[in-house]
């Protein structure tokens, strides 16, 4: 056994069944008499330390997956793990610390994002697998640091498992995926994860999984995850889902039952208020103490582990002054270049900034798209419109346009169409700024999208933005269309009708400035989609329904608008050399084009014996490659997907997504 497990074991042997049962709330009290403070181990740091003043706000995680480079990604989150133990070591300056003032974070969130209704579908890396595995490692890796003694943060992977909406059913629904979608699908990250960076903690979620809540579920939490998975670290509940095992699943008469069952499941945290009922579980035979015992000692070891009661910790010397520095900020605005995904271009980009543009949009100004949601708070923020505004040479027009989902306005409201036709007008081109913002797609409770309860009930629009649209086309002004949201949205007209299309998934707190570098030709842009755009809700299958078939690229019955990887360049690449050796793919990356650029390649597998399957991911590397000149790029292919083949021979490698 470790040190910390050890010093853990010894502390908790001290505490009462009282003192044991209560440090497995979420908002562990103090324990004077020992030298124990009290610790909320409640924190967020989605895409930068989150909920807790000031703090570099990187692109959402949509955002950065699509960036398709993990190496920026583990740069990212060793960023923003820095921010977070400069701001813990200040905190306990105070003589204890608060909720959000931890260094427990319940991210990344590696659920896969199979609908694309579902409203906190932003907070993944999307929809594939390997893509998702690959991101969540660079980033629990970049947060948990590589100290051989102490940890710098404990990263905890969530939701387990099997959830990704709806959100209005998520405390009770059941799903009830087939064992293939179960392994492949919905599971397959969160062991990749494991195997490779062994995150500190797993969260449950809140939905039952075959009949079993997911937070009390023998098959999930002891047969899976710390039988088969071997999985070290400690599980916390989502919050509140330790009550809907007997409130809403009606698995349990009461929170003693409910309570008893998750910790002998593997459920050792409790964020929520249920656990307080674990002494009466005990006194009524339904736990023994020793059960509680371990589940402490494996918190405490966590505790130990992150070197809250030492002073030789090389990570508290961290000081404030790397909240958000220039070095972050200037991370932040790469990490959003390479995250904008360019969906068409018929050669109006990059834009001259002699031009005069008219930006024009609800989304053009609106610093909420900024930030998604899971966010911390940035001290300064750019813009769409500033960005364009302080990057461009010739006359900048604005006008919102319309309401970003308000089909009518009142008599004493703005009235914005007209001004926005004006703006068109006296200009050369249209950076067209639609889409969503977090109010419109998120968690239950915190976007408001009637009763969707956060998630969307469609792909297009709101008729006020497509209204807003037509006007402007009939005009026969070149339109840049941005689209700024956290998932697909139907872009069929706009696809149709604009020049160029550009998907910006909430890009941080440099999004403006990020944006305008890739419009205005200073960057080119390297983004590929994470998530397929379907062509409308016609593609789409019942949002219940968890099987996977007819769902993401792997499983598509019908060609979508854009398909996953999809991402457009200002420059040209050519493929030489492609071969296959043992199980990498080797290949000569040629920038054939005369701009520098990022290239990210992508490597499927296809069986087609395999029935159902279009393909998948089983490798990608992302490289700068400047303007005519060439590097050698290997590939290594997944040996887990490899594996998934009875076969070797027959199999088709593609470096461009698979189509239905």
């Amino acid at each position: 056994m470790n040190a910390a497990y050890q010093r853990a074991k010894a502390l908790v042997a001290q505490m009462t069944l009282a003192e044991k049962c209560a440090q497995m709330r979420y908002d562990a009290p103090a324990i004077e008499r020992l030298g124990v403070p009290a610790y909320n181990w409640w924190n967020e740091a989605l895409h930068g330390v989150a909920r807790s003043g000031a703090a570099t706000v990187f692109p959402q995680a949509i955002g950065m997956a699509a960036s398709f480079n993990a190496p920026l990604m583990k740069r990212v989150a060793t960023a923003i793990s820095d921010e977070a133990r400069a701001k813990y070591n200040q905190y306990k300056t105070f003589g204890g610390t608060q909720i959000y003032q931890g260094l427990t974070f319940w991210s990344p969130n590696i659920n896969i994002f199979r609908d694309p209704r579902w409203g906190r579908g932003h907070e993944t890396y999307g929809e594939d697998p390997y893509l998702t595995g690959r991101m969540g490692v660079a980033f629990v890796q970049g947060l948990q640091g590589d100290d051989p003694t102490y940890r710098k943060l404990d990263a905890t992977l969530k939701h387990f498992a099997v959830h990704s909406g709806p959100e209005s059913l998520r405390h009770s629904f059941d799903a009830r995926p087939n064992e293939r979608d179960l392994r492949e699908t919905y599971l397959w990250a969160f062991k990749y994860c494991i195997d490779r960076a062994k995150p500190a903690a797993v969260m449950g979620a809140y939905n039952r999984v075959n009949g079993e809540p997911a937070c009390a579920s023998q098959f999930l939490l002891q047969q899976t995850l710390y039988g088969e998975w071997g999985f070290e670290g400690y599980v916390v509940s989502d919050c509140g889902a330790i009550n809907d095992i007997n409130a809403n699943h009606h698995v349990t008469n009461n929170q003693a039952e409910s309570s008893a069952l998750a910790v002998k499941s593997g459920c050792q945290l409790n964020c929520g208020s249920a656990y307080a009922a674990l002494l009466a579980a005990v006194s009524a035979g339904l736990i023994d103490e020793e059960t509680i015992t371990k589940a402490v000692t494996k918190l405490f070891e966590a505790r130990f582990r992150l070197g809250m009661f030492d002073d030789d910790n090389p990570y508290d010397a961290i000081e404030y002054s790397v909240v958000e520095c220039p070095e972050h900020l200037s991370l932040s605005r790469q990490m959003a270049q390479e995250s904008l995904v360019l969906l068409k271009n018929d050669g109006i980009l990059p834009l001259d900034d002699r031009l005069n543009i008219a930006v024009i949009g609800p989304n053009a100004d609106d610093g909420s798209v900024l930030l998604g949601n899971y966010n911390g708070t940035p001290s300064r923020t750019t813009t769409l419109l500033r960005g364009i505004q302080e990057a461009a040479k010739g006359r900048v027009l604005y006008a919102k346009g319309c309401h970003i989902f308000k089909d009518v306005v009142g008599d004493w409201e703005e009235h914005p169409l007209h001004e926005a036709i004006l703006a068109a007008k006296h200009s050369d081109a249209v950076v067209l700024c639609l889409g969503l913002n977090p109010s419109m797609e998120g968690e239950e409770g915190d976007a408001y999208n009637g009763e969707m309860s956060g998630d969307k009930g469609t792909l297009a629009l709101p008729k006020s933005q497509r209204s807003l649209f037509e006007a402007l086309l009939s005009l026969q002004k070149p339109i840049v269309l941005v689209n700024v949201s956290g998932s697909c949205v139907d872009l069929s007209a706009f696809d149709a009708g604009c020049n160029a299309v550009v998907q910006l998934f909430y890009p941080g707190a440099e999004g403006g400035k990020a944006l305008a570098d890739v419009l205005f030709g200073r960057v080119s842009p390297s983004g590929r989609l994470p998530v397929t755009f379907y062509a409308g809700d016609e593609q789409l299958k019942d949002f219940s329904d968890y099987d996977m078939d007819g769902r993401t690229y792997r499983y598509l019955h019908e060609k979508p608008l854009y398909p996953f990887g999809h991402g457009l360049s200002y420059t040209s690449f050519a493929y030489e050399n492609l071969r296959l050796e043992g199980d990498a793919v080797k290949l000569t990356l040629r920038n054939t084009g005369r701009m520098d650029a990022s290239h990210a390649v992508l490597a499927f597998l296809r069986d087609p014996q395999e029935q159902g399957v279009n393909g998948r991911l089983a490798g990608f590397e992302k490289v700068f490659v400047p303007a005519g000149q060439e590097v050698e790029l290997t590939i290594a292919l997944c040996p887990e997907i490899l594996a998934l083949f009875a076969r070797r021979e027959g199999l088709q490698l593609s470096l461009e997504a698979p189509q239905p």
